[in-house]
């Protein structure tokens, strides 16, 4: 069998969101090559998105590696650019095989090999998938032997049979050296190097906006606390990381595993600083635990509350309790912890009541942030369908929760997209006016993302007219601390 050279690539999406607070590093192609190359392929990671690449930097790259295999990873808004990432590498290269994974191909499988860019498309869970792929391949062998696939055959979409997850999430071996770790970097904390990392796969939740319980089946699963440190250790020590954000959908779910893990943690001490997002009844369940969190290094939590009411909670599916979203965000605040949530609005019977309501909810549970989302739905999830009239909008590169893409009964798309800019620039002026009563980690937090906001998000014109009142003393605050 002759090894292959495989490309694991971004697509160059941007919208000004996560982008404002980092270089966030492809999880997903780590674990990717990691497998390929333990399998004996040649195997290069190129994350344009990330470098700020253009089509013809990606035109050069392509050119100078000639790929055998290019594989690249999607979700709904990166899908367009994917697919002309594949076009693309057609052309530079016409026996390139092109592969789609993630999950916007898992579910729309028949749209994307429609496209007539991509040759496979990996459904599901993908280390064994793809690496089997690349094996046959690379030996000429049958690919509807290879579970978890579809592609084109006999004049249609071929599918063969779902992918069994992987049993042990330990036994995965991320290509860690693969990374230009220079461009990952945690924006708030400059000079930093920052990892993603990931402890366990899954969600039990059935929140009708996320793809998450369709991707993983309604499953989870977990590595052990033990594997999950070490690697921890790995990185600081090799890579110098020290800060990592873990990308669980719920890496809280065991608590016994999760204590573990925060008892190993402060025993290694690493310096490292650590972002993560876990469940509103989690928070609350480990209210006593949180003097652990913050001495195992954890720095800033996301916790989603979504809603205004009981109502549009239960709506959604999200099985919390409204009064619960309050408690957790004061249990992260006492403990000296970055709060942030989000409110998802845009529902057709949004009016501005109901958005003003929400902002004064938002002020009144006092997160450290709070963003104000457009409802999106996903075209795979169960919410596509129930508000299928209402939706506007099918470039699925605008299905980024910046752009609102339904449109409510009594609002165009631009009236509630400005309400929404305008809600959470409302939202941290008021931050801003309570100040003084943050503690000086958290002063040093808001000050930072603040100019950040102004300077690389796609809030950048609200937020410019926000702290317009504040621009003296922010810039005072940035020279003191000699901030670029």
């Amino acid at each position: 069998m002759r090894p292959l050279r495989v490309l694991l690539a971004t697509p160059p999406y941007h919208c000004g969101m996560l982008e404002a607070a980092g270089g966030w590093l492809p999880l997903g192609l780590v674990y990717l090559a990691g497998e390929v190359r333990r399998r004996g392929h040649e195997v290069a990671i190129y994350d344009a998105m990330t470098l700020f690449h253009g089509w013809e930097e990606i035109a050069r790259v392509l050119e100078d590696l000639r790929p055998d295999v290019l594989g690249i990873g999607a979700i709904t808004a990166t899908v367009k650019d994917a697919l002309k990432f594949c076009a693309l590498a057609r052309e530079i290269h016409p026996g390139v095989v092109t592969v789609l994974g993630n999950v916007h191909p898992t579910f729309m499988s028949e749209e994307v090999l429609s496209s007539g860019a991509v040759d496979f498309v990996v459904r599901g869970e993908g280390e064994i998938t793809f690496a089997e792929l690349v094996d046959c391949l690379a030996a000429g062998g049958d690919p509807s032997r290879v579970a978890g696939l579809s592609f084109l055959k006999d004049g249609g979409v071929f599918h063969t049979p779902d992918r069994p997850f992987i049993r042990d999430l330990d036994s995965l071996s991320p290509a860690w050296d693969l990374l230009e770790w220079s461009i990952y970097t945690y924006h708030p904390r400059p000079g930093s190097r920052l990892a993603i990392v990931s402890s366990s796969r899954g969600c039990i939740s059935q929140c009708l906006f996320c793809s998450q319980r369709l991707f993983w089946k309604g499953a989870w699963r977990a590595r052990s606390p033990e594997s999950f440190v070490a690697e921890l250790e790995l990185l600081r020590e090799r890579y110098g990381v020290d800060v990592v954000m873990i990308s669980d959908e719920y890496p809280t779910r065991d608590r016994a595993r999760w204590e573990r893990i925060l008892d190993l943690l402060i025993e290694r001490d690493l310096g490292m600083e650590i972002l993560m997002e876990t469940r509103v009844d989690d928070i609350v369940r480990d209210e006593d635990l949180m003097e652990k969190y913050r001495a195992a290094g954890v720095s800033h939590i996301y916790v989603g509350v979504e809603a205004p009411d009981q109502k549009r909670v239960d709506e959604y599916r999200k099985n919390i309790r409204v009064e619960d979203s309050k408690r957790a965000l004061e249990i992260i605040n006492r403990a000296d912890i970055i709060s942030e949530t989000s409110f998802v609005v845009g529902t057709p019977d949004e009016t501005r009541e109901n958005l003003r309501a929400t902002l004064e909810l938002a002020q009144f549970y006092d997160p450290d942030m709070a963003f104000f989302l457009p409802l999106t739905p996903w075209p795979y999830t169960p919410m596509y369908e129930k508000y299928r009239e209402y939706i506007e909008v099918h470039d699925w590169s605008k299905y980024n929760l910046v752009e609102p893409v339904i449109r409510p009964r009594g609002l165009s798309r631009e009236e509630l997209r400005r309400l929404l800019f305008s809600s959470t620039g409302k939202f941290f002026k008021h931050k801003l006016s309570q100040f003084p009563r943050l503690s000086p980690f958290k002063r040093d937090f808001m000050l930072r993302v603040l100019g950040l906001m102004v300077e690389r998000s796609y809030l950048s014109e609200e937020m410019q007219r926000v702290l317009l009142p504040f621009r003296a003393f922010l810039s005072r605050k940035k020279a003191r601390r000699g901030w670029p």
